[in-house]
């Protein structure tokens, strides 16, 4: 049988969501403890990788058990016992044999958070630049993200990924009392995707590059032309639709 578990976690402490030989990851602690549950090895597929520091507010990964999840509540109940503090599941329900945790996904949400203000209370989950950042012009760059669909100039070099084309759908920045924040969503993204595109409209916002310029460097299709990717801490995964 197939499961859909809805989760969200605190990245600070993970060298991001994926398995890896070297490094704790969330994968490694939710299949640990989904494993001690279901009493049977568990592999879970999630609906995308996060790289080391990135948070999720809304996670989504599928498994499958031999024998069924009769109580969904206490299932959730008894799974937050086991797993660390800052992973925490909300939610759990059968799905299709043929359902697909990544594969099935329509659209996902990032979040990007940045303050001018120093506070030693959110430095795992708002970036903190200190310079004055030209909202209108990155919003107007940020637009032209819609007209384009290879993001290689965004994306993490000598990938697995078969494409690199990719369909955003939103992209805007907005102040949020004293906080920065930038929304893009689009079918799939990139390695690295989000804090390439965040770091290279930051330097729009500063007026380093143009708005032209950030065109040219889409257009250029090379990772050597984009910014800087802003810091790990500032980002979120915060929704995935199906």
């Amino acid at each position: 049988m197939r499961y859909l578990i809805t989760f969200s976690y605190l990245g600070t402490n993970y060298h991001g969501w994926q398995i890896q030989p070297n490094g704790n990851t969330v994968q490694e602690e939710l299949n640990k403890a989904l494993s001690v549950l279901c009493r049977e090895e568990i592999s879970t597929t999630g609906a995308g990788r996060t790289d080391t520091g990135v948070h999720a507010r809304m996670m989504t990964a599928h498994f499958d058990v031999n024998n069924p999840i009769a109580d969904g509540a206490q299932f959730v109940y008894r799974i937050n016992k086991l797993l660390p503090k800052d992973i925490s599941v909300s939610g759990i329900k059968e799905v299709d044999g043929e359902f697909s945790a990544r594969f099935s996904a329509t659209e996902r949400t990032y979040r990007y958070y940045i303050t001018k203000d120093k506070n030693p209370f959110t430095l795992d989950v708002v970036a903190y630049i200190n310079f004055d950042l030209d909202i209108e012009l990155m919003n107007k760059a940020a637009s032209s993200l819609f007209e384009y669909e290879d993001f290689t100039s965004f994306s993490k070099v000598n990938t697995d990924t078969k494409t690199n084309i990719c369909k955003i759908t939103h992209a805007e920045w907005k102040m949020e009392g004293n906080i920065l924040v930038f929304t893009i969503s689009a079918n799939r993204f990139l390695r690295n995707m989000v804090r390439a595109i965040v770091g290279t409209l930051i330097d729009v916002g500063r007026k380093k590059i143009s708005v032209a310029d950030f065109r040219k460097i889409i257009e250029s299709k090379d990772r050597c032309k984009a910014s800087t990717s802003a810091p790990a801490c500032g980002l979120f995964l915060e929704d995935i639709k199906y």
